[in-house]
């Protein structure tokens, strides 16, 4: 058996290949094309004499870089295990010396691997991967969304900070229709009155009219808001509102790719199923979607970000791979107090989880005492949402690994007293 290790880089790969004694017998430096890789196969297929299956290969999850490379060598019938950055950081901390190179790293790999020592990260299929790639664009889209809001609150704080009070919240229909026709204080102010009222009404579905004009243009004639530069930022906020209304558009569009692509997953795991017969085979979908707070787009999350949950031997590591568990800080006789969630592991698989909990602690009324009891235990309104999140997170690891939907009755169990 041969150990390839090979450090991934956007323009160039290193490979270094151990025997089972350790000693380095193939290194190679390859570019990330087609043809190069190629040779790379070849040569290291002549040199060792060995078949695909004969050499297992191991390489970081970097960045995006390794996607390309996994897939050309698994299409070629290479086993190849992937490895967590922070895994294989961790590693280099066994050898003495302190060199930094990609021969290094790659000859590390190897040497990790031969040790067995490479705790493999699953990779996702084809249907899995597609799915992963729509919700982290999703995510990406709404985290666009956010900041344009922010900076669409902070233009409104200075030329019209009364503006906050004339809608719960300021970018729904009627509040935007509103901003895109009539960007300052003074434009509303000088609008005709019953032209301001008609819009209200049309982009409100007639739940506002003549009274919520009136009160604009009270506000507006009255606002403390700066009169220096107002047409620079009435043209920026103009310009800001359609930059939010494209986004959605195409989160929107994206959001319909993530149900089609769930849609054409379960169909695949539904034909898997009738093939193999096994209830520890089935799809999770039907499970998952019971737990309160999980929809399409959590759900897509969860598939995408963990391929399988079997990996995680029990819900603490699930629940670090999350990066939501506690960052401990200990030295000596120090211990300390403040801990914060360690932030590991998959941002996307966290924000998921902290969308599930929101909706959870509205819709369920048992998520939401726990929730409440957090609070009433003195915990910050952001500590009892993170305990929340771990506690979702330890609900659907069990319901994954089991296949058995969510029961209530279960879950929440009251614990039995111990015994003397």
């Amino acid at each position: 058996m041969y150990y390839c290790g090979i450090d991934v880089a956007k323009r160039e790969h290193e490979a270094c290949v151990l025997n089972d004694r350790g000693q380095e017998v193939f290194h190679q430096r390859f570019k990330n094309r087609r043809l190069d890789a190629d040779r790379f196969v070849r040569q290291l297929q002549e040199k060792l004499g060995a078949k695909p299956e004969e050499v297992t290969v191991v390489m970081e999850a970097t960045g995006h870089y390794w996607l390309n490379l996994y897939g050309f060598l698994t299409q070629r019938g290479f086993q190849v295990r992937v490895l967590n950055p922070i895994q294989s950081d961790a590693a280099r901390n066994l050898y003495l010396r302190k060199t930094k190179t990609d021969a290094r790293d790659a000859f590390i790999l190897a040497d990790l691997l031969r040790m067995d020592r490479a705790s493999d990260s699953r990779q996702p299929n084809d249907g899995l991967l597609r799915l992963q790639a729509l919700e982290r664009f999703r995510y990406e889209l709404v985290t666009r969304i956010g900041s344009l809001k922010q900076r669409v609150l902070g233009i409104l704080d200075r030329i019209f900070p009364e503006y906050e009070t004339l809608f719960s919240e300021p970018f729904v229909r009627s509040s935007r229709e509103l901003l895109m026709n009539y960007p300052t204080p003074e434009e509303l102010a000088a609008a005709d009155l019953s032209e301001l009222a008609a819009l209200l009404s049309k982009a409100s579905r007639g739940r506002l009219g003549e009274e919520k004009a009136l009160e604009v243009q009270h506000l507006a004639r009255n606002s403390f808001g700066i009169t220096l530069g107002l047409d620079s930022f009435a043209l920026e906020l103009k310009l800001l509102l359609a930059q939010i209304e494209f986004l959605e558009g195409q989160v929107e569009t994206v959001e319909a790719a993530i149900d089609q692509a769930l849609t054409e997953v379960c169909a695949q795991d539904k034909t898997e199923e009738k093939e193999t017969q096994t209830t520890a085979e089935k799809s999770p979908r039907h499970v998952l979607e019971t737990v309160p707070g999980v929809g399409p787009v959590v759900l897509a999350t969860l598939l995408g970000e963990v391929p399988d949950i079997s990996t995680f031997i029990n819900p603490r590591r699930f629940v670090a791979f999350a990066g939501i568990d506690a960052s401990v800080k200990e030295s000596g006789e120090f211990q300390g107090t403040r801990m914060h969630i360690s932030k590991r592991g998959s941002p996307y698989l966290r924000r998921a989880l902290w969308y599930c909990a929101q909706a959870a602690k509205r819709c369920d009324e048992r998520f939401n005492a726990y929730y409440q009891r957090k609070l009433q235990e003195g915990k910050h309104p952001k500590v009892a949402t993170v305990a929340l999140m771990r506690k979702l997170a330890v609900v659907i690891y069990y319901i994954w690994r089991s296949g058995k939907p969510y029961d209530p009755d279960y879950v929440w169990k009251p614990t039995p007293p111990l015994s003397n």
